[in-house]
């Protein structure tokens, strides 16, 4: 865990995701990265040299509504008491999204309007218990994949930023693992026996992003620095080499 809280903190240096004061809700979805983000906060927060306080959600899906298998009863307990452990304060907020998705709208490609209402559940919560910031746990690989489906899927050179202020919902988003590993992060729920809790999804594993870790994986074992190289390009803004908007010339 030492090894991720520091990479936190690095991230932390280098952009201002928490400042005095703030109080974060982070978005937990039950899974490894969620998880191990909130113990990496809590255990940030002992020796921070800002004070903030923090607060998990998680959105019940209602996946069982649905017709869709849903985390029995013993798992949703560990995670309770798991979380209690930590000492934060944890909301559960039920709602009918899967009916809605799978069932009412019945989307071929669900992902995009499932992240959108569950990110509008997660940002109401936020405000009725005062919260200003919402973490989620997005981490390296996530920012390469996402990277990668805006460039080949929709012509752009986009990913996701390490901040962004929603004003709407007048809350800012911060992500603290986009320099963590995906491999660090899966060590760290089994070392801590976390209890990490299956994705009910129908969609899981189903899904071009899937499709794009498949292929990254597929690059990293052929070119093992990969990875790194392309992060690195990411995150150095002086490594840009792209067109500009070049202007006619007056003739």
């Amino acid at each position: 865990m030492n090894k991720i809280v520091g990479t936190l903190r690095r991230a932390c240096k280098k952009y201002p995701l928490i400042k005095e004061g703030d109080h974060i809700a982070v978005g937990v979805s039950g899974g490894a990265d969620s998880l191990v983000l909130l113990t990496a906060l809590a255990e940030f927060k002992k020796y921070s040299p800002v004070n903030f306080s923090l607060s998990a959600i998680t959105i019940d899906m209602g996946f069982a509504g649905a017709g869709i298998d849903d985390n029995s009863p013993e798992a949703n307990k560990k995670l309770t008491s798991y979380i209690s452990e930590l000492g934060a304060p944890y909301y559960i907020i039920p709602t009918s999204i899967a009916s809605t998705v799978f069932k009412e709208r019945k989307e071929s490609n669900p992902c995009a309007l499932c992240s959108k209402i569950r990110r509008g559940a997660l940002c109401s919560k936020c405000k009725e218990i005062s919260a200003n910031k919402l973490a989620l746990a997005h981490h390296a690989e996530d920012i390469l994949e996402t990277f990668f489906l805006s460039f080949i899927y929709e012509g752009r050179l986009s990913t996701l930023q390490p901040y962004s202020y929603m004003e709407r919902a007048d809350i800012t988003l911060i992500r603290p693992f986009i320099y963590v590993k995906e491999a660090d992060i899966k060590g760290a729920a089994r070392r801590y026996n976390m209890p990490v809790a299956p994705n009910p999804c129908p969609q899981d594993t189903h899904t071009k992003r899937e499709y794009m870790k498949q292929l990254l994986r597929s690059i990293q074992k052929d070119i093992p620095f990969a990875k790194e190289h392309m992060l690195s390009a990411i995150v150095s803004p002086k490594r840009f080499n792209l067109w500009n908007q070049f202007e006619k010339e007056e003739t």
